[in-house]
């Protein structure tokens, strides 16, 4: 199929296969989407009906390198074989015919793949020798990766007009300030040969072998600026790339990066047809070939499609698929918390919102002509983990939780609440209301945006038994909380509109962390059916759309399916009790001095200091 030429939708006669049964009764066998979420650690597929169920779920560990400190490295070689692996066994799982599947949608980390010009064959990014050495192919810098300090320094000494739509700064786990180390540190000759992908667009590539790139890609994490945005002509801007060292990309317009729209490139908004399957790509997946395969986004984003999109009746707290339709507008008002090692914070607007310390405005990345913010947590899941870990009476935590064959999590909250009788206090919180823990231990995201920033304790006592580390714990829930309200704070006050938050990601299942975001932010927090699988849902909903293409190109429009194939889940309301709500309100204040104190003492001490070095 040209890549030039629309998706032809089959009728909904072919779509449908029908089947006799012996006892001669016709079954008419359901449409299936699969949705592909490549996360940091795993790739995971699953198979979504027509209805928005999922019928099957599996997934794999994807290899990781860290050749030094700092340094994170994957394959696509290897990450493609998980996603096939996943395929074939979520298929297995209830014996999904593979002619049922219509369409196939792609998420993954914002990840740096790179791939050579002259082959498409991987590109090694180990240096020094950047030559596969160990034969893994291993050509995708991770996110996470912190080797490009200098070259985000760099770039950031710009002060470039673009960087207005990343927060004021880029992040150094953006992709631009990667292609700029390799530039540094490659052969030349080997740099010249490179082209780059966002990881999403390069497995829409080895999907289809198209060249067709997402504006969620490119746009929030590559430096692309829509055509039309602040007098954008071309997307790329041609003189940052030049002032930050990395002409040699604006070459052949801007081919190695995916061209210029509608002259040597294509760029899609989320879902929208880039192709159909590939007869070797449909071979490893165990799939027929032409399925069509929709514009992937980053996985947060995904996220925000599998969750958003519920239906909500908010009076008698739940999530009910009876209620009357969604309208668009209504996303501006929910913002998509999605939690797992971090947290992302994304937030849809009808016009663009400038908020400091959070990334975007970005346009056109989820619907068209709609923008979105992205603000994060540098670390959640991760903080909590870190927390329990370190304390004297995390061992004999885990052997307690063993016993009542229960996780970490849930012993610990269990002890809380036996705690809190104990004491015969009002609520949970009420055991930390002297204890105040700041838990920027990773940097933070947003809204500071300051990567120096770390951790404070005000409270610390010499407890090292059980009951000190269920307070250390409550803290840290008590500052994820505490740090969402002041980020939505900080976005409202720029303009956006949020009254609820739609959670996914394994956070969800912690009752005590979700009733405590509700009770400090003030606001229902709704969490979803899926919730260990909200954002490859949302991945599948991209399938769906892009199978909805018909011959003159057009399809349904991206909300329309969320509305449709989102799953009821159940809403946490905020606690009515009048003495949490002043207690957590005092909390906030002094988790505000915390945040800002820290950084007036480093300040106080650098002034001290300036001039000095031994």
């Amino acid at each position: 199929m040209s890549k030039s030429m629309p998706f032809r939708q089959p009728s909904r006669q072919q779509s449908r296969q029908m089947s006799v049964d012996p006892h001669n009764e016709i079954h008419v066998q359901q449409d299936h989407y699969i949705g592909i979420d490549v996360g940091t650690g795993s790739a995971r597929a699953c198979i979504m009906n027509s209805k928005g169920d999922i019928v099957g779920l599996a997934s794999e560990n994807i290899g990781l390198w860290q050749p030094e400190t700092g340094y994170y490295e994957q394959s696509t070689t290897n990450i493609w074989r998980c996603i096939c692996s996943s395929i074939h066994r979520a298929m297995d799982q209830h014996n999904v015919d593979p002619s049922s599947i219509r369409g196939i949608g792609f998420d993954a980390t914002c990840s740096l793949a790179v791939f050579s010009e002259d082959t498409d064959e991987p590109v090694s990014v180990t240096g020094p020798r950047f030559d596969n050495a160990d034969g893994n192919d291993r050509n995708v810098i991770l996110w996470l990766d912190h080797r490009p300090v200098e070259e985000t320094k760099k770039i950031n000494a710009t002060n470039h007009n673009l960087l207005r739509y990343v927060g004021g700064q880029m992040s150094i786990e953006m992709e631009i300030p990667k292609v700029l180390w390799l530039k540094n540190n490659m052969p030349k000759e080997l740099f010249d040969r490179c082209k780059f992908y966002d990881l999403t667009d390069a497995l829409t590539h080895l999907a289809t072998g198209n060249e067709t790139r997402s504006f969620c890609s490119v746009v929030c994490k590559q430096g692309f600026v829509p055509v039309g945005v602040d007098g954008s002509v071309k997307g790329w801007q041609e003189d940052f790339l030049t002032d930050i060292g990395l002409p040699d990309l604006c070459e052949d317009n801007f081919k190695r990066m995916g061209g210029v729209n509608g002259v040597n490139g294509r760029y899609l908004t989320a879902g929208e047809l880039i192709g159909t399957l590939s007869e070797k790509a449909a071979a490893d997946m165990g799939l027929p070939s032409g399925i069509a395969v929709g514009s992937g986004v980053i996985d947060a984003y995904a996220g925000w499609i599998g969750t958003v999109g519920a239906k909500v009746n908010l009076s008698n707290e739940t999530l009910n698929a009876d209620v009357a339709k969604n309208d668009v507008s209504q996303a501006f008002t929910r913002l998509a918390a999605v939690a797992g090692t971090s947290t992302c914070h994304l937030a849809m607007s009808e016009k663009p919102v400038f908020v400091n310390g959070v990334w975007g405005p970005y346009r056109d990345v989820l619907i068209p002509d709609y923008w979105l913010a992205e603000g994060g947590q540098s670390a959640t899941g991760e903080l909590l983990k870190h927390v329990i870990e370190t304390h004297p009476a995390f061992q004999e935590a885990m052997s307690v939780a063993e016993t009542f064959n229960a996780n970490i999590y849930d012993y610990l909250n269990e002890h809380l609440r036996e705690m809190q009788e104990k004491a015969n206090a009002p609520t949970i919180s009420y055991l930390g209301r002297h204890f105040f823990f700041y838990g920027d231990l990773f940097g933070n995201r947003s809204p500071v945006a300051d990567p120096d920033m770390k951790g404070s304790v005000i409270g610390l006592s010499s407890d090292k038994s059980l009951d000190g580390l269920a307070l250390y714990y409550y803290g840290t829930m008590e500052f994820i909380a505490l740090q969402t309200h002041q980020i939505i704070e900080a976005m409202n006050a720029s303009g956006h509109v949020i009254s609820s938050i739609f959670m996914s990601g394994s956070q969800c299942q912690n009752s005590v962390l979700m009733e405590l975001m509700a009770t400090a932010c003030d606001m229902p927090v709704l969490i979803p059916r899926y919730v260990h699988a909200a954002v490859v849902h949302g991945a599948a909903m991209l399938g769906a759309k892009a199978a909805s293409t018909d011959k003159d190109g057009k399809s349904e429009p991206l909300w329309n399916i969320m509305d449709r194939m989102s799953k009821p889940g159940k809403a946490v309301r905020p606690n009515k009790d009048e003495g949490e709500k002043k207690l957590l309100k005092a909390k906030y204040k002094v988790f505000l001095r915390q945040c800002e104190q820290q950084r007036e003492f480093r300040r106080e001490v650098d002034e001290a200091l300036e001039g000095w070095k031994r």
